[in-house]
């Protein structure tokens, strides 16, 4: 199937049938990525948790709670934003994903989802999606920043799991993702002029 052929919704499909690699025996449901493609603003994650598992749904356990409020607090809601991990099944006991995994979620479906919406942005989320998109490691060099490889663009933050059990991470997530809210929600030239 080329480029033009292929569709959201036939990737989403293609997902949710994919056995690829051994994290499809262990799945309840493989996770597409979901929300809004018009305002080209993707979100990256590792991985499903337990309820993404259970539910089908990226982001809606404790970490896309805490998503969702840092969205918000910064002017955004969850329907401003495509979101999506770069594993789409989740790993036992919530494990990092393996370096194959990656690389066949990668290739097979992240990759594709990037090429058919085009984002703006691409906000990545922890050291995996990082490792995983760019190849860099040590987070701390690079969180905060917005990194051009062309065609895209990147900005860096720690993942929201990560914030969980340390309110330093926090305070410096929330204020990344209220960063990327006012570069997104300026008015409609504002991501061309950051960008």
């Amino acid at each position: 199937m080329n480029h033009r052929e292929l569709t959201l919704e036939i990737l989403k499909d293609q997902v949710e049938r994919c056995v690829l690699c051994d994290l499809s025996k262990s799945r309840i449901n493989a996770v597409p990525g979901n929300g809004n493609t018009t305002d080209k603003v993707m979100i990256i994650g590792e991985a499903p948790g337990k309820n993404e598992d259970k539910n089908g749904v990226p982001f809606i356990g404790s970490a896309g709670k805490i998503l969702d409020k840092a969205l918000q607090e910064g002017g955004l809601a969850r329907n401003d934003v495509y979101i999506t991990n770069v594993v789409k099944c989740r790993p036992p006991h919530n494990r990092v994903p393996t370096d194959n995994e990656i690389q066949i979620c990668t290739s097979s479906y992240l990759k594709n989802e990037i090429n058919l919406i085009a984002p703006k942005i691409i906000c990545i989320l922890g050291a995996t999606a990082l490792k995983s998109l760019l190849g860099y490691d040590h987070m701390g060099k690079y969180r905060g920043k917005i990194i051009d490889i062309v065609p895209h663009r990147y900005f860096i933050t720690y993942h929201p799991a990560a914030t969980i059990y340390n309110a330093k991470l926090k305070q410096v997530f929330f204020e990344d993702m209220s960063k990327l809210a006012r570069i997104v929600k300026g008015n409609k030239n504002t991501m061309d002029r950051y960008f």
